[in-house]
């Protein structure tokens, strides 16, 4: 299956990607690539990132370029590497100064929950018969959290609060592209952060033998840890194989661990408003 299939979204630009998952109808999801927008190099073409010192008319025009290419306008947060929650309303989009927050969700129709990403993991989260939708900006940091509660957790505890649902197996997440675990070498701290909380997490850790304390980590993997665990089992998009790694595409994703100065994709989840 090509990832950028268009599925319900209808075309959009070049490499773009839409979830290949079985979401109700009033569902929609999208994420972009580097392609398609405005910026010059080093952060050609699409950086939808407003911090990363692009030309801020290139960073407005691309974000024009997303909404048009959706049709809803995107709540772009300021991504702290955090894990609060920020429930979204009609009017959101239009809030000045941005949202502090790396966990989003909403029951407004057309407000797209938007993460930003080049290297991190965005997820997205929608309930098969409920209308509610949220989205997760998981970095390894916010991803583990602490003891055990992290953007993942903290996400689907707030959907549950702004929409209680019975059927709990209802509950389905797509894992956008993100650092492959071919390429994402991280210290012993941060496998101690998710083997204390969840030691099934070592499978996603192998050694590096000619870099003692090294590691390299499958982030998508240690999501769908984190999924299941919470009892989220229909889990979609990354799984981690080498076709949905940003470090080693490109021409494709932006990427800060391969580049350090480079522009920010997104991954956006809304709902479309009742006919």
């Amino acid at each position: 299956m090509a990832l950028h299939e268009t599925g319900k979204q209808g075309a959009l630009p070049a490499d773009w990607l839409v979830p290949q998952w079985p979401a109700p109808d009033w569902v929609r999801a999208a994420a972009s690539s580097r392609a398609g927008g405005v910026s010059s190099a080093p952060y050609n073409s699409m950086n939808m990132g407003d911090h990363v010192q692009d030309a801020p008319a290139a960073v407005a025009r691309n974000r024009q370029i997303w909404q048009q290419a959706t049709g809803v306008p995107g709540v772009f947060l300021q991504q702290v590497h955090g894990v609060d929650v920020a429930v979204l309303h009609a009017d959101s989009a239009n809030l000045a100064p941005p949202i502090v927050a790396d966990v989003c969700c909403t029951q407004a129709p057309g407000v797209a929950c938007t993460i930003q990403v080049a290297d991190c993991l965005p997820v997205l989260l929608c309930h098969a018969r409920q209308r509610v939708v949220g989205a997760a900006h998981a970095g390894w940091r916010s991803l583990a959290g602490h003891a055990g509660q992290g953007v993942l957790e903290r996400l689907l505890q707030s959907m549950q609060t702004l929409c209680p649902v019975a059927d709990t197996d209802g509950w389905m997440a797509w894992l956008g592209p993100c650092i492959g675990p071919q390429a994402f070498e991280v210290g012993d701290e941060v496998r101690a952060a998710f083997v204390s909380a969840q030691p099934q997490a070592d499978a996603c850790f192998a050694a590096r033998p000619d870099a003692p304390g090294k590691w390299l980590a499958d982030l998508a993997g240690l999501a769908r840890l984190r999924l299941a665990a919470a009892g989220v089992h229909a889990v979609y998009g990354n799984n981690s194989t080498a076709e949905w790694c940003t470090f080693s595409q490109p021409q494709r994703y932006f990427s800060y661990r391969r580049d350090g100065r480079t522009g920010r994709m997104a991954a956006a989840i809304w709902l479309q408003a009742p006919h």
